[in-house]
C-alpha cells in the first residue's frame, strides 16, 4: 500500500510539473508553436550509462506521466533508491515557467557548467523536490528531483539535483 501511495504522490507531482506551464486565457489553453516532433525525447536521448551515473536504475524508465504521453511534452523518469529523476522537454520557454503560479523561489544557477533557473513547486511536497529549467533551441528542458517520501536520511533535493545533473545535463539539448 505504501508503494501505491508513493506512486500516487509522484504521479500527482509530475502532473503538477506538466500543468505548471499551461497558460489559460479566457478559458482557452494556449500552446507553443513548436511542433512536438522537434522535441528532445529524454527516454531515447539519455543513455542508460548516464542514468546509472545519476544514481538511478535504467530498468525503471517510464515515459510520460504514469505511462501516459502529455501533449506538447516529452517526459521520462527513473527511480533511484531515495529519489525520482525526471526530465521534461517542451517547446515552452523559461519565461513561461517563471510566470506560472505555484512555481516559486526562482534563482539563477549553474549545473554541470550550464546556466539555468532553479525553482520549486508550492505545496505539500515543496521541500521534497527541486527543479532546474534550461533554455534550449526547442524551448526548454527541465531536470527535476523528487525525494521519495518515507525514506530515512534524505538529502536536500537541490544538492541531489546538482550531483545528478553532472551526468544528465551534458546530454540535454542546447
Amino acid at each position: 500500500m505504501g508503494h501505491r501511495i508513493t506512486l500516487g504522490l509522484l504521479t500527482s507531482l509530475l502532473a503538477l510539473g506538466v500543468v505548471a506551464c499551461e497558460d489559460t486565457t479566457h478559458g482557452a489553453t494556449t500552446t507553443s508553436t513548436t511542433t512536438v516532433k522537434a522535441l528532445f525525447d529524454p527516454c531515447t536521448g539519455i543513455p542508460d550509462d548516464v542514468v546509472l551515473k545519476a544514481g538511478a536504475d535504467p530498468a525503471t524508465e517510464e515515459s510520460g506521466i504514469a505511462g501516459v504521453h502529455q501533449s506538447g511534452w516529452e517526459i521520462c523518469g527513473w527511480r533511484a533508491p531515495k529519489y525520482f529523476v525526471t526530465v521534461y522537454s517542451t517547446g515552452r520557454t523559461v519565461s513561461e515557467f517563471e510566470r506560472k503560479p505555484g512555481n516559486v523561489d526562482f534563482a539563477d544557477v549553474t549545473v554541470a557548467g550550464r546556466q539555468g533557473r532553479q525553482f520549486r513547486v508550492e505545496g505539500a511536497s515543496k521541500n521534497l523536490g527541486c527543479d532546474v529549467v534550461f533554455p534550449a533551441s526547442q524551448g526548454a528542458v527541465q531536470l527535476a528531483i523528487l525525494n521519495r517520501p518515507g525514506q530515512d536520511d534524505l538529502q536536500d533535493p537541490c544538492a541531489v539535483l546538482y550531483r545528478v545533473g553532472e551526468s544528465i545535463v551534458p546530454v540535454l539539448p542546447r
